[in-house]
């Protein structure tokens, strides 16, 4: 049978790391690439037609997909504990990893009809679909400790963040084929859809087509007692502040979590922002917005594989809390360099260092929290509900926080400066979390 193999198989690895691979096509057209774009497009020509509700008109475009996502991101932070709480307890991980896929993806599919005609329908739709993959993301690693032994652990979480780097970087370049090079009929439309539309449609078919091959091999998950349990539904609120009161006897896990706190709510800021930071800040010659921001994209795409396999290497060589420390160190130069940016080449270059240690502080932080956790637990969909919560509250901060700076000084300059600070405060809080020792130097 396919879902019982053995801890450790490598072909259970492989179907674990290839859900990146299905669901990172969102991240990158869905997060980063077309959809920022088109909704930039179709945005401004709402308002400029006035066909917005009345309410709205004196709000930013941009600030309606923010506070859309902000809200998504808090609606996810209190959804996890309690699904995570249920399947523990149930036996059905994933099952609910499935039902978070088929949401997101139904939903990025319903995105190619997003318009300003039926506002609510649309965000609708690109809410659902941003609960859909994060909510998906917190059963899938947890999964991580359940399949890999902790030696194999960094490398496993290395191989899924690069095979979703590639995968997303073949259905993007697919998408612009589709849009610049003639891969379209010629009349623009297919039974009535864009090509812009139709990569919506594909990123939904990608994610729930590829997770298939995950899904065949993953175990269903391990049913625990429930004698003790008075209600299902809120004892994923129980196990968060079990985990938090283990907490408190666990200083390396305790201390880690304060420093990823700190620095995951710049690095998720970064994400959510550059292209933004792009279309506003950096000086293009004229019609080359679009391409210059895509190319950038790509780039960041590519170079982030490479940082995710140097992360994994030098780990076992320096330490996972060390070469932590380095990564940073590195993004708190791109935090001031970035300051100094205007032309589309030292975007480009930018974009390049992004990539490296994004890729690289992504998979090395999932695999670290993963060593952290008590070898034989079965709490690990808690403990993963505990970071996934951590991480989400961050990203609602950080981004909060990115925007009063932004309204402060004129500028989104004056924001990517102030994230110097939460990379030198989570360099401070990782030299005071104890060593993995899983290094060769140890």
């Amino acid at each position: 049978m396919k879902n019982t193999l053995p801890r450790g198989h490598k072909k259970l690895l492989q179907a674990w790391a290839f859900y990146d691979w299905a669901n990172s096509v969102y991240s990158l057209v869905i997060t980063s690439a077309i959809f920022p774009i088109f909704y930039s497009a179709i945005s401004k020509k709402a308002y400029e037609d006035g066909n917005v509700p009345e309410f709205l008109k004196e709000v930013n475009n941009e600030n309606i997909i923010f506070v859309t996502t902000a809200i998504a991101f808090l609606v996810v932070s209190i959804l996890s504990p309690i699904l995570s709480g249920i399947a523990d307890y149930s036996g059905q991980k994933k099952r609910f990893m499935q039902f978070f896929c088929y949401l997101g993806a139904s939903c990025c599919i319903g995105l190619a009809f997003f318009s300003f005609d039926y506002l609510w329908f649309s965000l609708a739709m690109y809410f659902l679909a941003l609960i859909g993959f994060w909510g998906s993301l917190v059963f899938y690693n947890s999964y991580l400790p359940d399949v890999a032994l902790p030696h194999q652990q960094d490398a496993t979480s290395a191989r899924g963040f690069s095979l979703g780097y590639v995968g997303s970087v073949i259905l993007l370049v697919f998408c612009l084929a589709m849009n610049e090079f003639g891969l379209y009929p010629a009349s623009g439309k297919l039974l009535g859809i864009d090509a812009v539309q139709m990569s919506f449609i594909l990123v939904g078919l990608w994610w729930m087509g590829f997770a298939q091959y995950t899904y065949a091999y993953l175990p269903l998950g391990n049913k625990k007692d429930t004698s003790a349990v008075k209600n299902i539904f809120t004892n994923g609120f129980k196990e968060l502040e079990k985990i938090w009161h283990q907490l408190g006897d666990n200083k390396q896990m305790k201390r880690y979590l304060a420093a990823f706190f700190v620095y995951s709510m710049a690095v998720q800021t970064v994400m959510l922002v550059a292209t933004y930071f792009g279309t506003e800040e950096v000086e293009w010659e004229e019609g080359g917005a679009t391409m210059g921001l895509i190319v950038s994209i790509l780039l960041i795409q590519i170079v982030a594989i490479a940082g995710a396999f140097i992360a994994s290497k030098l780990s076992n060589y320096y330490g996972n809390i060390n070469v932590l420390i380095g990564i940073n160190i590195i993004w708190v130069g791109i935090c001031i360099y970035g300051y100094f940016v205007y032309s589309p080449m030292e975007f480009y270059l930018t974009a390049a260092a992004v990539g490296f240690v994004m890729g690289s502080i992504q998979s090395l932080s999932r695999s670290t929290f993963s060593k952290m956790i008590p070898e034989g637990n079965p709490d690990t969909a808690s403990y993963f509900s505990f970071y996934d919560v951590a991480e989400k509250i961050g990203i609602v901060i950080g981004m909060t926080i990115f925007t009063l700076v932004t309204q402060w000084s004129g500028s989104m300059r004056g924001s990517i400066l102030f994230l110097v600070v939460f990379f030198a405060i989570g360099v401070v809080l990782l030299l005071r979390v104890p060593k993995i020792k899983t290094s060769i130097l140890d």
